[in-house]
C-alpha cells in the first residue's frame, strides 16, 4: 500500500515486482529474522523443518523426456504433411466449384472458402506446435536427471518445476521448506525447490540455520528427511536432533487404536486386486534343523536338500534347504505344505544357522531409540505445533495456495516474500507489541 499510493496495482505489476526483486527479498528477509532475534523472538530452544508442497504456473501436459517430445514433434510434422496432401488433393475441386459460384452471382463466404480457412488455421497450429518442440529440443539438450541419475520428465512451461505426490495426488509445483523456532514460529530460513523428496532439503536448511544454533538447541523434522546419510551428517555437525522414522507411530502405544478411527475407504474406488486364495502351509518350525550336522528333516521324516550356498542377512546367517520332486510329488503331508500345491513343485525351508560378528548400531537404529525416550517423545511432539500452523498461516490466511511465478530463482523469491510478512506479523504481534 505505501509502494503503490494506496492504488490497486495491476496483478502483472505486482509479479514483475516479485519476480525482480530476488536478492531484495532475500535481504530483506535476513534483515526481519535479525530484527526478530534483537526482540527476542527467537528462543533456539527447537527448531522444526518441513516442506509444503504448491502446484506452481506450469501445464502438466507439457511435461515429458525428449523422448517423449521428439516423437510429439514428430507426429505433429507427419499430420501437417498428411493435411497438405489431402488439401492438395481435393484443392482442384474446391476451386471449381468456388469459381462456379463467383461467376453465377454476388462474392459471398462460400464453403470451400470457409473451409480453406480452417484448413489454413489447423496448418498454422500444427507448424506452430511443432517448430515450438524443436526450438525447445534444440536449447535443452539433455534430459533431467535425479539424485540418483535417473531422468526426469522436464516440463516446457517450467522447466525447474517437478512432479510431486501429495494428499491431493500428483501435482507440478515445488516445495516450500521452513525452518520455524518453536518460541514464537518465527521463521528463520525459507527456501524453495524443485523436488519432491524431502530427505535432499534438511541438510541445506539446517547449513542455513547453524550461525542461530545454540549448545542446547534441537533439531525435529518429520519421516520425509530421515535417511541413514542425513543422521551420519547431522552426528558430524555436531548437531542435537530428533528425526522421526516410518515405523515411530507404530512403536508408540498412544497411537494403539488408530487404525479404528480411520474412515472406512469407498469399495468401488478400491483397485487393489483381492489377495490369492492360499492353503494352510507348515510352518518352518515343524522341520527339524540340525545346525551341526547341516540337515533338514520334514514333517514326513525325509530329508531335504541344501539349496545353494548359505546367506547372510544383517548378522543372521541362513540356510535354504529344498525338496525334490520325487519325495514332494508323492507326499501325503503335500496339501497341507505347501501354499499352492497346484502350482509348487517343492516346499522351500529357510533355517538359521547362527550369527555372524554383530555389525555396529546404524544412526538409524540410534535414532529409533532415542526417540522413543518418553521425554524426547515430548520434545518431538511440540514440531507439528510449530511448524503447521505457520504453513496453514502462509497458505490460507495469506493465500499462497500456489505458486504464481516460473522458475525457481522466481519461486524461491516469492516464498521467502511471504514468510517474511508472516516474520513482520508475529514482530508486530509479539516484538513491538510487548
Amino acid at each position: 500500500m505505501a509502494l503503490s499510493g494506496d492504488s490497486t496495482p495491476h496483478v502483472t505489476t505486482i509479479a514483475h515486482f516479485v519476480s525482480t526483486l530476488g536478492d531484495e527479498i532475500a535481504r530483506g528477509f535476513a534483515a526481519v529474522v535479525a530484527v526478530c532475534d534483537a526482540q527476542g523472538l527467537i528462543t533456539r530452544e527447537m527448531f522444526a523443518i518441513d516442506g509444503v508442497k504448491l502446484p506452481s504456473n506450469a501445464a502438466k501436459h507439457r511435461s515429458g523426456t525428449r523422448a517423449d517430445f521428439e516423437r510429439q514433434a514428430t507426429k505433429l510434422e507427419a499430420a501437417a504433411k498428411t493435411l497438405i496432401a489431402t488439401h492438395r488433393a481435393t484443392d482442384t475441386t474446391d476451386a471449381s466449384e468456388t469459381t462456379a459460384r463467383l461467376a453465377g452471382g454476388p462474392a459471398g463466404h462460400s464453403s470451400a472458402t470457409l473451409a480453406t480457412t480452417r484448413y489454413a488455421d489447423r496448418l498454422a497450429r500444427l507448424e506452430r506446435d511443432a517448430a515450438e518442440l524443436r526450438e525447445w529440443l534444440a536449447t535443452h539438450p539433455d534430459d533431467r536427471r535425479g539424485v540418483k541419475g535417473g531422468i526426469r520428465k522436464s516440463n516446457r512451461t517450467d522447466n525447474d518445476s517437478v512432479k510431486v505426490a501429495t494428499s491431493a495426488g500428483v501435482i507440478r509445483g515445488y516445495t516450500g521448506v521452513a525452518a520455524v523456532d518453536a518460541g514464537h514460529q518465527i521463521i528463520v530460513d525459507a527456501q524453495a525447490y524443485g523436488t519432491g523428496s524431502e530427505h535432499e532439503l534438511l541438510l541445506p536448511a539446517v547449513t542455513a540455520i547453524q550461525p542461530l544454533l545454540a549448545p542446547t538447541s534441537l533439531i525435529t523434522a518429520d519421516a520425509g528427511s530421515h535417511s541413514e546419510a542425513n543422521l551420519r551428517a547431522l552426528h558430524a555437525l555436531g548437531v542435537d536432533a530428533l528425526i522421526a522414522d516410518n515405523a515411530m507411530r507404530g512403536r508408540d502405544e498412544r497411537f494403539v487404536t488408530q487404525a479404528a478411527h480411520k474412515a472406512a475407504g469407498d469399495p468401488l474406488h478400491d483397485k487393489r486386486r483381492p489377495p490369492p486364495t492360499l492353503s494352510g502351509q507348515l510352518p518352518a518350525s515343524a522341520f527339524t534343523y540340525d545346525p551341526e550336522a547341516r540337515t533338514c528333516v520334514c514333517p514326513a521324516g525325509r530329508a531335504l536338500v541344501r539349496a545353494g550356498r548359505h546367506r547372510v542377512n544383517r548378522d543372521n546367517i541362513w540356510e535354504a534347504f529344498q525338496g525334490t520332486t520325487g519325495v514332494c510329488g508323492p507326499c501325503p503331508l503335500r496339501e497341507q505344505c505347501l501354499k499352492r500345491p497346484a502350482t509348487t513343485a517343492v516346499r522351500t525351508v529357510n533355517s538359521l544357522r547362527g550369527k555372524t560378528v554383530p555389525l555396529p548400531p546404524t544412526r538409524s537404529a540410534q535414532m529409533r531409540v532415542a526417540i522413543d525416550v518418553p521425554a524426547n517423545r515430548a520434545r518431538y511432539g511440540r514440531r507439528l505445533a510449530t511448524v503447521e500452523p505457520v504453513f496453514a498461516n502462509v497458505r490460507h490466511n495469506k493465500g499462497l495456495d500456489r505458486f504464481t511465478l516460473r522458475g525457481c530463482e522466481k519461486v524461491d523469491a516469492q516464498w521467502k516474500l511471504f514468510c517474511l510478512v508472516h516474520n513482520i506479523e508475529k514482530l508486530a504481534h509479539h516484538g513491538y507489541a510487548a
